[in-house]
């Protein structure tokens, strides 16, 4: 902290003015899409199109919200994605501490070779046409497992957990819970996952945001639109409202779908990133402490 005596020299002044002018400037470039967004979605189609939106809703309405949630495929394609979101996060975070406690050991032999094949997958893996016909081989197709196995497991996220156990749970601790007569399992259920909060939220936030995001292994392995996740729904929707050619005839029609269409867009994306939103901020507090000790020590 800067002591009253000190007087802040021209240059100082200079930098200070310089880098908060630069800060105000990179917060409009990134919140000015999202107002817009917001406002666009509650705006009438007819002002959406003609560009007069700019930074609050023009003529307010909730036709867009209407359009989506009249749809009765959206509240069964929300509860499908927050059932893959919820029980996907859990086998990730279930699977990411099995793999990454006992790499974070020292006394666990050949530690180094399991970890280089962990990396390995990293750098190369058998590209999607082997994954696709793996998943059918497996009899997942068209079932909830195949939203949730095929990406159970991120190495990344494996690498920064078992970092952060290396650098947080102190050996000592280890020894001498075993001088007490306690299992390693036992160790693991009472001492180090309750001391792995922070990180254990961040990995559970990062991979609750990939499922709840994900779209593209439905796209190929689900048929079934009673399985379809709330992103591919809100994408059909999307589709089904696009001007066709046959309408072209019809102009009042074609520029009423295409306006339907345009305020869709906006509505779509407020309302699959709303939940997330809402989300993030009780978990933004482990971040620095989570992901920086997983990531920097060690």
């Amino acid at each position: 902290m800067q002591s009253p005596a000190m007087k802040e020299s021209g240059a100082d002044r200079v930098f200070t003015v310089v880098n908060y002018a630069m800060l105000s400037v990179f917060l409009i470039v990134v919140l000015y899409p999202l107002i817009y967004v917001v406002s666009a979605s509650f705006s009438s189609s007819s002002a959406v199109l003609s560009g007069k939106v700019w930074l609050w809703p023009v003529e307010p309405t909730l036709e867009g919200y209407r359009a989506v949630f009249k749809n009765t495929m959206v509240a069964k394609g929300f509860m499908n994605t927050l059932f893959y979101t919820l029980a996907g996060t859990v086998i990730n975070l279930i699977l990411s501490i099995m793999a990454a406690y006992p790499l974070s050991r020292k006394d666990f032999r050949g530690r180094s070779v399991f970890m280089l094949l962990f990396v390995f997958t990293m750098l190369f893996n058998g590209g999607l046409i082997p994954t696709y016909l793996l998943v059918k081989d497996l009899g997942m197709m068209d079932t909830i497992w195949s939203m949730l196995i095929p990406g159970a497991l991120s190495v990344w996220n494996v690498i920064i957990m078992r970092t952060y156990f290396q650098t947080t749970i102190p050996q000592e601790l280890l020894e001498a819970s075993q001088l007490d007569g306690c299992t390693d399992f036992r160790f693991l259920w009472r001492i180090v996952l309750p001391l792995s909060g922070p990180i254990l939220a961040v990995i559970a936030l990062f991979y609750a945001v990939g499922h709840w995001n994900q779209y593209f292994n439905a796209m190929i392995y689900l048929k079934s639109a009673d399985l379809y996740p709330l992103q591919l729904v809100l994408r059909d929707i999307l589709v089904q409202n696009e001007v066709n050619i046959e309408m072209l005839g019809d102009a009042k029609t074609a520029a009423a779908r295409q306006g339907l269409r345009e305020l869709l867009k906006y509505s779509l994306i407020v309302v699959t990133s709303v939940p997330l939103l809402i989300v993030y901020p009780f978990l933004q507090k482990f971040f620095v402490k989570g992901v920086m000790i997983g990531s920097l020590k060690g």
